[in-house]
């Protein structure tokens, strides 16, 4: 048997972002869900981002939170309505709360509320990822100056967190008036500056009282920054105690597909799924123009159905597939009976 619990896709397969305003993109969008709902995916995590295309077509952010809305309802309309979502959201350095500049960081605080009301307007529960230090935003000593690196960068980044606490406190309180749980990615170092552990994450959650606002784990991240098996599962079973504890994703290093992938499964998963009952969601980064420059990404495309001619390999329906197939075989030998 498989086991039962919440299975989500990324959909960083399609897109590094959630194009509302190409109506093609956003037909395209239910068709991909139709389609691996049927190969029995529960939800989906969109990327909601805000590009300068979003600009112009959605000028507001009440604009944008509208837009999402109406994807909500296409989505209700075309027989989608039992499918859950999860939102994916980083900052950006002029929407950064980690700023030393108030005036950026009263604009991230008000970029992550926005989000938050997407995340609400989806009926969605969770809005994760890179929200206390932009993605990617390395650390320097001056504008264009030495990038800082080991004990300058965390010197640095111990005032950035400072910066970040009261704000991501008073997001996770707006957030409960939402129903909504913001989960803070660690993410590995050679992507981001910081948090990269989930030690730096429980350290600056000691900042932050709303519990509304906890971690999500990768196990991508957590199999190239993590600090071993055995830690791991004290930290799990802490931030479990905690009430920090809201989203979890399958990964694998490579960020491929799960179905052919060096992913330390016993070892990661025992610990978490014996803590965390909520989705679990399988993150693919597709070589789409987005990501495969910045992620580094020398395999062949995961070509897609409905916009790509097949090609050489496996399509992304053939990735999500298999990938659905090898985690739920992996978490039934964990869950048993499953």
């Amino acid at each position: 048997m498989a086991s039962k619990r919440p299975i989500y896709f990324s959909f960083f397969m399609f897109d590094s972002n959630t194009r509302l305003y190409d109506e093609h993109l956003r037909s395209a969008y239910c068709g991909h869900m139709k389609k691996l709902a049927g190969y029995g995916y529960d939800g989906f995590e969109l990327h909601a981002g805000r590009s300068p295309a979003f600009e112009i077509t959605y000028p507001t952010y009440r604009d944008e939170v509208e837009a999402y809305a109406r994807l909500r309802q296409e989505m209700d309309d075309t027989g989608l309505e039992h499918i859950e979502l999860a939102t994916n959201v980083g900052v950006t350095p002029s929407l950064d709360p980690s700023s030393d500049d108030p005036e950026v960081r009263a604009a991230g605080a008000e970029f992550l509320r926005s989000r938050i009301d997407i995340t609400s307007a989806l009926r969605a529960e969770v809005m994760m990822g890179p929200v206390v230090i932009p993605y990617g935003g390395f650390v320097h000593s001056a504008p264009n100056g030495t990038p800082l690196w080991s004990d300058a960068l965390q010197d640095s980044l111990e005032r950035r967190y400072r910066n970040a606490a009261p704000i991501l406190n008073e997001i996770g309180e707006y957030a409960a008036t939402k129903g909504v749980k913001v989960a803070i990615e660690p993410i590995s170092h050679w992507e981001t500056p910081g948090p990269n552990t989930l030690a730096q994450v429980r350290d600056f959650l000691e900042r932050v009282p709303s519990r509304q606002v906890g971690v999500v784990i990768d196990s991508a991240h957590e199999t190239l920054d993590g600090a071993g098996p055995e830690t791991f599962a004290k930290q799990v079973a802490a931030l479990a105690d905690a009430g920090r504890l809201h989203y979890a994703q399958a990964s694998a290093p490579d960020r491929g597909s799960l179905g052919a992938s060096w992913l330390p499964w016993q070892p990661i998963f025992r610990p978490l799924l014996s803590h965390y009952d909520g989705p679990v969601a399988i993150e693919i980064f597709n070589a789409v123009p987005d990501f495969a420059s910045g992620l580094r990404l020398s395999r062949r495309k995961y070509w897609i159905p409905g916009l790509d001619e097949p090609a050489i390999g496996p399509s992304a329906y053939d990735a999500a597939q298999a990938s659905l197939a090898k985690l739920r075989a992996e978490f039934c030998e964990i869950e048993q009976p499953c």
